[in-house]
């Protein structure tokens, strides 16, 4: 997660150096110019790491005084977990921990209106938990492709649930 500097790119979102971070400052500018073009509507913000200590993929998100877009933040883990058994919502934490200040997540969430959802997406180095606490399953590269296609099925069921998708006529399989 560090740049090739030794830099950790996620602790600088707040004021990055075209310089000593520009992959970070180019992807900020970006972001700051989609969000002021009226034609664009910025809703999810995903920033994807691999833990080394936890299992199973989990997410952090943003806490907010008001408890309806804190409900509203909910909602996109509890559709991820009900896609991914490798997801644990159990193991999802809505925080403001001020370490944490120059996340993309925590800086992109006071930056975005309120209708936009900012996550750490985080998954295991090593396993998921299945069933019981001994039935630990490596990841492989499949798992965590397989991972990523939930994560764009439940994208799908999020604005499906939100009336923006049509449903199709005969329900696609899902895979877990």
């Amino acid at each position: 997660r560090c740049s090739l500097m030794g830099f950790d790119l996620n602790r600088h979102w707040a004021n990055p150096s075209p310089w000593a971070h520009p992959t970070l400052h180019g992807v900020k500018q970006l972001i700051i110019e989609m969000y002021s073009d009226p034609k664009i509507n910025l809703e999810f913000y995903i920033d994807i790491h691999a833990h080394s200590t936890m299992m199973n993929g989990f997410m952090y998100g943003n806490i907010f005084e008001d408890e309806e877009r804190f409900q509203r933040q909910a909602v996109f883990p509890k559709l991820l977990c009900q896609n991914a058994e490798d997801f644990s919502y159990s193991s999802t934490s809505f925080n403001r921990d001020a370490v944490k200040a120059g996340t993309g997540r925590r800086f992109l969430g006071g930056l975005l209106n309120d209708t936009s959802y900012c996550y750490t997406l985080e998954v295991s180095f090593y396993s998921y938990i299945l069933g019981g606490p001994t039935s630990a399953v490596p990841y492989t590269e499949e798992a965590y492709m397989k991972l990523g296609r939930n994560v764009a099925r439940t994208f799908l069921d999020y604005y499906r649930l939100n009336s923006l998708v049509e449903r199709p006529l005969a329900p696609a399989p899902k895979t877990r």
